[in-house]
């Protein structure tokens, strides 16, 4: 996969190391066969543009719990956060995303475990369903979230069956996985070895900020997701009382 990601972006292993402040030994050390450690695959996310959680769950390794979201039980007000805010204007979703980011970090009170993926097969379905687990995000969140921000719409046990490898990954499904996940189309077919028909376009823009918000709030304990839900319901609510006075007939006095 890095060789691959290597290769798509034009890089050399001594390049890579610069940017992630590593030693280009221990990168052409990972292109020979070698396992990452943790602490290199830390330095490579952002280098490479990615989360590192996510690169944990490509190299098949064990997410430290620093990096699990905050609080499990905030799950539900993750899922209406981003229901509510795919549906206003992009300024409303912007605002929401700066309040996310202002709210001060608090203590890990519990630890994160997602739910297990049976059978464990650790194919690329049980990645990409494990990604957006470590967003907080239940197979229901999952099924309600891409339905809003994607043109398909799965049902909550059919996440399971993907991520348990009994159902393969199509173009389609990568190209959903890939807006909610915030990551290129192109490149997450290549790491998961499926197929793209055709060029993807551009992800909308209210994929991108879905995909934006879903990464902030899993730092997020459950009290302060459940306000920012609460304010995103809110505006959601005046948004679309704004819209039907501008609708012709509408009573404007």
């Amino acid at each position: 996969m890095l060789a691959w990601l290597l290769d798509h972006r034009d890089l050399g292993a001594q390049e890579l190391a610069d940017r992630a402040g590593s030693n280009a030994d221990e990168v052409r050390a990972v292109l020979a066969g070698d396992s990452p450690g943790e602490e290199l695959l830390r330095r490579l996310g952002p280098a490479l543009g990615f989360h590192a959680v996510d690169l944990f769950i490509l190299a098949r390794l064990a997410v430290p719990d620093d990096m699990a979201p905050l609080d499990a039980t905030a799950a539900t007000w993750v899922r209406s956060t981003v229901t509510n805010a795919v549906h206003l204007p992009a300024a409303g979703r912007h605002e929401l995303l700066r309040l996310v980011r202002s709210l001060p970090q608090e203590e890990r009170c519990s630890s994160f475990a997602p739910k297990p993926l049976m059978p464990l097969t650790g194919g690329p379905g049980a990645w990409v369903v494990r990604m957006l687990q470590y967003r907080n995000l239940n197979w229901s969140g999952m099924a309600m979230t891409l339905a809003l921000v994607t043109p398909t719409y799965l049902s909550a046990a059919t996440y399971g069956v993907i991520g348990s490898g009994r159902k393969e990954l199509t173009p389609r499904l990568v190209t959903d996985f890939a807006a909610l996940l915030g990551i290129d189309t192109r490149e997450l077919a290549a790491l998961t070895g499926v197929v793209l028909s055709e060029v993807p376009p551009p992800q909308p823009p209210r994929a991108v900020d879905a995909a934006a918000l879903l990464w902030e709030m899993r730092r997020l304990s459950a009290e302060q997701a459940r306000h920012v839900s609460d304010l995103a319901r809110s505006k959601r609510s005046d948004s679309h009382a704004a819209h039907l006075m501008e609708l012709p007939g509408s009573d404007t006095c």
